[in-house]
């Protein structure tokens, strides 16, 4: 349930930021006008992503053995895919979101209406079409418990919450820490997710080694117990991992936290021609 709170409260937030910045773009520009064309923007978003989630399910329900199999894993590798770029996406566009966002919005108002309902729809539906892979991904293999619903849920209306809190100036909150931290442990889930598209692979038979194990520790975490139930659902670690699986999960954490704990390199701003000594005119 972790791991589906994790992600409805990850992109959640990213979301809410979103609105809440066209929001209060609006009310402060004395341009309320526009906000039931942002709202209206905001609402397809919504159900494009609740049809697409139920998409997802239905094509995966009406798939044979094999097919289905084949079908997680596409959809798991996807969502690795997504999520890794969302990751890096963040760390590098926080700072300048709110100043990008009211820059476009200002361009869709003097364009008409229209383009401010697509405007934001764009800005949300990103968000919306990721979660609902992200989460389908995610409880692949899971039991059949509401759990991981509940958990998304809960991180959709926290991040909303937060989102409130930051619009009414109630809450102020470091996020460039938080994204960090989230970062974090979203590479964590991201890995358990491309280990479980490799299960998926080898399930289906595209790849070999499905019963070479890597290690057992089954006698020590039980994949019954709670403990070993909560490493599967948050991070799809399982106790009898594959070769494949335990590679993959490697391949994915070592370089994606080596690169996503770099610091990142400050722009240098180039010497203007008028002080340059090269610039200068001789005597």
């Amino acid at each position: 349930m972790f791991a589906s709170y994790l992600i409805g409260l990850r992109e959640g937030l990213e979301a809410t930021l979103v609105v809440s910045v066209l929001i209060a773009f609006l009310v402060k520009s004395d341009r309320k006008d526009g906000l039931p064309y942002v709202w209206a923007g905001i609402a397809a978003a919504v159900a494009l992503s609740v049809g697409f989630g139920a998409l997802l399910t239905f094509t995966a329900a009406h798939l044979g053995h094999t097919g289905q199999e084949l079908f997680d894993a596409i959809t798991s590798l996807l969502a690795v895919v997504f999520v890794t770029w969302m990751i890096f996406w963040m760390r590098r566009a926080a700072r300048a979101l709110s100043g990008e966002l009211r820059g476009k919005l200002t361009d869709a108002l003097q364009m008409g209406s229209l383009a401010v309902v697509v405007m934001a729809f764009l800005a949300v539906a990103r968000e919306g079409l990721e979660t609902a892979l992200l989460f389908f991904a995610s409880v692949q293999g899971a039991t059949t418990t509401p759990e991981p619903l509940i958990g998304i849920t809960l991180g959709l209306l926290t991040s909303v919450l937060i989102g409130w809190g930051l619009y009414r100036s109630a809450l102020r909150i470091n996020l460039t820490k938080f994204f960090t931290w989230t970062g974090l442990l979203l590479i964590l889930v991201a890995a358990g997710i491309f280990k479980y598209g490799v299960h998926d692979l080898q399930e289906a038979g595209v790849l070999p080694g499905l019963t070479t194990y890597a290690f057992d520790v089954s006698a020590v975490v039980p994949a019954d117990s709670w403990y070993g139930q909560l490493l599967a659902g948050t991070l799809n670690l399982t106790p009898q991992p594959s070769v494949l699986e335990a590679v993959a999960w490697l391949l994915y954490v070592v370089p994606t936290l080596f690169l996503f704990l770099r610091p990142q390199r400050a722009r240098s701003t180039p010497t203007p021609a008028s002080t340059s000594p090269a610039a200068r005119p001789s005597a």
